[in-house]
């Protein structure tokens, strides 16, 4: 299989003394910020720029617009930023250790897997906490995952990114379809249809505190292990030969893609395609360096989440269109394009 550092176009800049990471850290950064004041001032109700900032650093409860941006805009904002980040940089990590341009959680099953566990603990859990959910998530993108990998590895000629990308459209199938067929039988239906479309209504300050710190610690272990992960892209020999413990690494790797998949998705629902855009282009402005690709990532995902959920508010006001649609407007002919690369190895 040829290394990710092959199948991708090299970057324009990688190499080049002018690239600064720095300054375009702080740009993206303070994109994302615009971002996220629109995305507080615009919705069924327009809020004056002058109020979000005022119900962020001096909230009068007796405001209407400040109740509005600090009960629902500003915990949904937040969440789809963080969801974003964590989509992203999910798909970044599984791309670099399977060396596979084409890999992201919902498509390789992560999104799936996490599903079936979300409708179990809806119907047989329903005192489960918060945070337990969040866990059973995790361990459900992992199986997901699990089954996918298992399925690639038994094609006679090897696990290439186009055959893993097949078995994990037919994993993904079989577990939404026993997701859907078990939502039927219960009478859950309406609710677990939301969930696959993607949505971010509901999400309260309680959720973003019990799902934070357990983000950030995934987020943080990515940017710990990101120099083994470019050293890993570029092959098993080579790692070993400069000293990884690959086993480590890649066990560590996937506990984080793994964390960060299954909170994203009980946070947001079924969101495909963040994981393959934002990896790509950050890759192609920064090359294979994963100490940069992780935290660019992260901020480009959470980016392209929060006007997504934004364009899913405003595009139909007052009523919402799912944030997994919206993504994949652009999501599936970038995937397609990718896919077109890759056709040598069907």
């Amino acid at each position: 299989m040829e290394t990710l550092a092959a199948n991708v176009q090299k970057s324009p800049l990688a190499g080049e003394k002018k690239f600064s990471f720095l300054v375009l850290l702080i740009f993206m950064l303070l994109l994302l910020i615009g971002v996220l004041v629109l995305a507080m001032a615009l919705g069924a109700k327009k809020v004056p720029f002058a109020d979000v900032f005022m119900s962020i650093i001096a909230f009068d409860d007796k405001a209407s617009t400040h109740q509005v941006i600090q009960s629902i805009r500003l915990p949904r904002v937040l969440a789809a930023m963080a969801t974003g980040a964590g989509f992203a940089v999910s798909g970044a990590i599984i791309q670099g250790i399977s060396r596979n341009p084409l890999a992201d959680s919902g498509i390789l099953g992560l999104n799936a897997g996490a599903g079936v566990t979300l409708v179990i603990a809806m119907l047989f859990l329903p005192t489960l906490t918060f945070t337990g959910t969040l866990w059973l998530c995790i361990l459900g993108a992992g199986l997901g995952a699990g089954l996918v990998f298992s399925v690639g590895l038994l094609s006679k000629r090897g696990m290439t990114p186009i055959r893993l990308v097949l078995a994990g459209a037919a994993i993904s199938a079989m577990l939404t379809a026993l997701s859907e067929g078990i939502s039927i039988f219960f009478s859950v239906a309406q609710q677990v249809a939301f969930w696959y479309g993607g949505g971010l209504s509901g999400i309260s300050m309680t959720h973003l505190q019990q799902m934070l710190p357990w983000m950030l610690l995934a987020l943080l272990l990515a940017i710990v292990i990101s120099k083994s992960i470019t050293i890993l892209s570029v092959g098993d020999e080579t790692a070993e030969g400069l000293g990884v413990n690959i086993k480590l690494i890649k066990n560590l790797s996937l506990l984080a893609a793994f964390m960060l998949a299954g909170i994203s998705c009980a946070i947001a629902g079924s969101v495909s395609f963040v994981g393959l855009i934002a990896p790509h282009l950050v890759r192609y402005i920064v090359g294979v360096d994963y100490r940069y690709i992780i935290p660019l990532s992260a901020i480009l995902g959470a980016t392209l989440v929060v006007l997504a959920d934004l364009v899913a508010r405003i595009v139909n006001a007052p009523y919402e269109i799912p944030v997994g649609a919206v993504i994949a407007v652009i999501g599936v002919p970038f995937f397609l394009y990718l896919a077109r690369k890759e056709r040598r190895e069907l």
